[in-house]
């Protein structure tokens, strides 16, 4: 059962809205922070809050945190680092993001020995193996691009701003994400749905971007943008989502 985050409280899960959907059949949560698509984050006081919640159940979590080191405001907080919560959590990380590894299909997953043992009786006989050049550009990651991540991010904050600064300027209201490299804009004030806007958009200004209810329901009204892209082909975009914006409220689009 999905739980639908929402913008005033920055998209992040709170444990009122936790404790409305938990029930005697839950078994799993899963907890994709920071977050695709909204860029939301939990906070170490979010994550002791959720914390609370499950004491006392059954449920297990399974964090998504393969945007972690993608983090604009603060350390990355892993609810695993919770009291009494690294019994009962599977943590899911990998390359692609952080390092810039997107195709090399190399993660990781880290949790009680019991769970993953099992989850390796179903793995091994899926995958034999990660590529062995995948296994060696992993390495030399791990061991000596620490300070690119760091480059990396700060040239991401950048972007990031100026998306923000720049869609709230045009009338869409932008939530200021704190982690991965996405904005989530409010479009609801063009009128149109979300997978209109991005068929317009796309067809008369040559921009993609995604419907927000491609990631569910809840995300209907919004659209999600990467800034994974060079600050020259973000600021072109931005002037043609724009001149789209004009057009349509000039009845052209």
């Amino acid at each position: 059962m999905p739980i639908e985050t929402k913008a005033e409280n920055e998209f992040r899960l709170t444990a009122g809205e936790l404790r409305e959907k938990i029930s005697d059949k839950t078994k799993l949560l899963v907890l994709p922070f920071p977050n695709n698509p909204t860029g939301a984050i939990m906070e170490k006081k979010d994550l002791e809050a959720i914390a609370e919640v499950l004491r006392g159940t059954d449920v297990l979590v399974v964090s998504d945190e393969i945007y972690s080191e993608l983090t604009y405001s603060g350390e990355h907080c892993s609810i695993a680092s919770i009291e009494g919560m690294r019994e009962r959590t599977v943590v899911i990380n990998g390359f692609s993001k952080a390092y810039a590894m997107t195709g090399w299909r190399l993660g990781i997953a880290a949790g009680p020995r019991e769970i993953i043992s099992q989850m390796l009786k179903l793995h091994q006989y899926a995958i034999m193996s990660s590529p062995t050049v995948s296994q060696y550009a992993a390495i030399t990651a791990l061991r000596s691009c620490d300070d690119d991540i760091v480059k990396m991010r700060n040239e991401y904050d950048m972007r990031r701003r100026y998306l923000v600064d720049a869609f709230n300027k045009m009338g869409l209201d932008c939530f200021e994400p704190q982690g991965a490299f996405y904005v989530f804009p409010c479009i609801r004030s063009t009128g149109l749905t979300s997978a209109e806007f991005c068929e317009k958009l796309v067809y008369s200004k040559k921009v993609a971007v995604v419907p927000g209810d491609a990631f569910g329901s809840c995300g209907e009204g919004y659209v999600r943008v990467s800034y994974a892209y060079s600050i020259k082909h973000l600021k072109e975009a931005v002037k043609r989502i724009g001149e789209f914006l004009e057009e349509q409220k000039n009845g052209f689009v």
